[in-house]
């Protein structure tokens, strides 16, 4: 099993922190809230615990579930303490139309990350293609991207022990086109599938 430390307090840290204590993994949260970080870790049980806010965390696996436009400000705040983790970057970052992605260039939230983590830290992309209620009620495939072959190895083993399936879609600079995916993922529940009950996965056939 692992260990992780969910940095947010919101609804995505609360359904994957409930998932991951029920696989047996170790959960810590922090927020800027102490009482908001505290009051999640009670709820999601299982031994969770609360870590400070900017401290080292406790988890070899850190998910910044956070809005986007705050996922690159709170690795630069953290820094050296996330030395040696694997940052998970769960963010979308839509444009106030939910028509196209918030940057103009060729990059994601994840690969800015990159940029400003510190060294010996590892970025992965993951989970941003699922709708929370989902994540509450179903088993969806988790796409996910990442240079280092070791931390998408941990990840992929972590997202196994919360009964789900994991991709990889290949390196870091393939996370642009996985928020890609959670764009058409809102504009299909807005419009073809028009619900939210649902999530992209991959169907196999053999001959």
């Amino acid at each position: 099993m692992s260990s992780i430390t969910l940095i947010g307090t919101g609804n995505m840290a609360r359904g994957i922190g409930t998932l991951a204590v029920a696989g047996g993994n170790t959960v810590e949260v922090m927020g800027r809230d102490q009482s908001k970080a505290a009051d999640l870790a009670k709820a999601l049980g299982g031994g969770a615990t609360t870590g400070k806010w900017g401290a080292v965390p406790a988890g070899d696996i850190v998910i910044t579930a956070l809005l986007a436009d705050g996922v690159v400000p709170v690795v630069t705040e953290y820094g050296d303490a996330l030395a040696g983790k694997v940052i998970v970057d769960i963010s979308n970052p839509f444009n106030a139309t939910f028509d196209g992605l918030a940057h103009s260039e060729e990059t994601s939230i994840a690969q800015e990350v990159a940029k400003v983590a510190p060294a010996g830290a590892s970025v992965v992309k993951g989970f941003n293609t699922i709708f929370r209620n989902v994540l509450e009620k179903g088993r969806p495939s988790v796409f996910i991207a990442g240079d280092n072959a070791q931390a998408k190895t941990d990840v992929a083993a972590f997202i196994e022990s919360l009964g789900l399936r994991p991709l990889d879609a290949g390196g870091l600079k393939m996370a642009h086109w996985l928020e890609g995916m959670g764009l058409v993922t809102v504009a299909l529940a807005n419009n073809g599938v028009g619900h939210w009950d649902f999530a992209l996965g991959v169907d196999e056939f053999t001959g």
